[in-house]
């Protein structure tokens, strides 16, 4: 227990001084921080929202739609199927989440239901004379939800990120619910704006045979729609609107990058396909030429200009009534991807960066208090002993910052709960070792046998006492929501580092002391 070979002495050294540079860009502002040279520790702990202000969304994936639109894509694949095998049936659409029709000829039933089995495996088919009813399996929506879910909050984080939003949380909460902190962002509206479109584009093939007036007078053409103007007037003041082919010539899927430019001193936004889509889109404009095509968003036309010649490059332009702002915005939308289903913003809460600032300034008045507590305690108890323990105990806290920095973790106000707490359990483990030499030294023993027998002998409680307390810690930040995940994590780097401290370096300082004072007592 005495000896300390000089590979440990300089490595536990090492360790200290490395801790107190890593975690000393905390004490700079963060321009400051950013400021320093390349080569310098410059990662600071990012506040959570309780401690910095900012904005809290909790979003609703309407997973229902996603549910619709593929019965839909049953619909259509149905049609042709049916009129493929010469099956006669009527009123083919879906009603209330489920595919229903009727058939001629009830003889075909057999027919139908295995045609159906072709075209989509996990549907539940219900017969109840010449009338079908078909939907997805409970297992096939349950997968679906999860599915749509997942991919929605993969989209809402790479539109966050395309802001420039730092260190933003993004998780799910529920089974259909999406909760979104944005610390450092007080005006949530154009993140709202951006969250709250789908952003589908299609290019798609205006009808020139059929007027809007047409359409509204009821004389829909078969594979039309009349779909509105994003923007556009008519002369009498009233909004446009463009009859468009439903067929799409190309989906906004095939898009590998969009970014706001300038052309003729306007504001536009180029766009990318990939190889396929781009071969689509060549092939679209080579049999369009002199036609006119619609540029579709989230069921709006952006513009629908006409196509003057073949455009074979596999990139082109989207000209509208575009400010710079809202050309970057649809460029970032683009860049990002559509979201599977709308999403539905249920919860707004905005925190002002005073209450931030009070939430800092009351943790650190907690923190010093405990400190000063802890202090007075363990001086009064311990004597100086009790000063090593305060020593280890302000390393520890400098390393738990240190972890914190290098791992980009997030400090909460129930973060700052798990740092007072760990203040706590830090000298516990001192307190630990030094009863267990009180009661060798009483037992007789010289004060290096003491000291060899109080270290040794708790190690194993000490090992056993903090590692229930981090698989606790652990099951926090498994199960638990965002506070509860603050807490679990400062709890577990003080776990971890408290350890550290109190048995290695500690027992540095003690056995420093030893030899330089050689006491025939230990003052304990």
């Amino acid at each position: 227990m005495i000896y300390f070979a000089p590979w440990k002495i300089v490595t536990i050294v090492l360790i200290c001084v490395l801790s107190l540079l890593y975690a000393a860009p905390n004490l700079l502002s963060r321009g400051d921080a950013e400021a320093l040279p390349r080569w310098a520790p410059r990662d600071q702990v990012t506040l959570g929202l309780d401690l910095q202000g900012g904005s809290q969304l909790l979003l609703e994936v309407d997973t229902a739609a996603v549910v619709r639109e593929r019965l839909n894509g049953v619909v259509d694949s149905a049609r042709g199927a049916l009129r493929t095998e010469q099956i006669n049936y009527t009123g083919l659409g879906v009603e209330n989440d489920k595919v229903v029709f009727s058939l001629v000829r009830a003889a075909d039933a057999e027919k139908t239901r295995a045609l159906f089995r072709r075209l989509e495996p996990e549907l539940d088919i219900a017969v109840d004379g010449p009338r079908f009813t078909i939907g997805f399996t409970e297992a096939r929506l349950i997968e679906t939800r999860r599915q749509t879910v997942d991919q929605s909050i993969e989209i809402v984080r790479r539109r966050v990120d395309e802001t420039g939003t730092r260190e933003p949380t993004i998780q799910r909460q529920g089974d259909q619910r999406i909760l979104v902190q944005l610390p450092g962002l007080n005006d949530p509206e154009r993140i709202k704006s951006l969250l709250g479109k789908t952003a589908k584009m299609s290019f798609r093939l205006v009808d020139p045979t059929t007027t809007a007036e047409d359409v509204r007078g009821g004389r829909v053409p078969v594979g039309s729609e009349l779909l509105p103007s994003d923007g556009e007037v008519e002369a009498n003041g009233q909004p446009r609107n463009y009859v468009v082919r439903k067929r799409v010539m190309v989906s906004g899927d095939s898009l590998t990058d969009a970014q706001a430019t300038f052309q003729e001193g306007q504001p536009v936004v180029s766009f990318r396909f990939d190889s396929a889509g781009g071969r689509r889109f060549g092939e679209a404009t080579k049999e369009n030429v002199g036609r006119p095509f619609a540029i579709v968003l989230d069921n709006k036309v952006i513009s629908a200009p006409v196509i003057r010649e073949p455009i074979l490059g596999g990139a082109g332009i989207i000209s509208g009534r575009f400010t710079v702002q809202t050309a970057q915005d649809l460029a970032l939308l683009l860049r990002a991807g559509a979201l599977p289903a709308p999403l539905t913003i249920l919860e707004e809460r905005t925190v002002g960066p005073g209450l931030g600032a009070d939430s800092i300034r009351a943790g650190m008045i907690a923190c010093a208090i405990a400190m000063v507590l802890v202090l007075v305690f363990m001086i009064a108890v311990y004597g100086l002993f009790g000063v090593f323990a305060i020593l280890a105990l302000s390393i520890n806290l400098v390393m738990i910052f240190t972890c914190m920095s290098l791992l980009g973790s997030t400090l909460t106000l129930p973060g700052i709960a798990g740092i007072v707490l760990t203040m706590g359990m830090s000298v516990d483990a001192n307190v630990l070792i030094f009863e267990r030499i009180r009661e060798e030294q009483r037992a007789g023993r010289s004060p290096i046998s003491a000291l060899d027998a109080g270290f040794q002998r708790a190690f194993t409680t000490i090992i056993d006492a903090n590692l229930t307390t981090l698989i606790a810690a652990a099951l926090l930040f498994q199960f638990g929501s965002g506070p509860v995940k603050g807490f679990a994590v400062t709890l577990s780097f003080g776990i971890i580092t408290s350890m550290f401290t109190a048995i290695m370096l500690t027992r540095l300082m003690v056995v420093v002391w030893l030899k330089s004072m050689k006491p025939r007592r230990i003052p304990l």
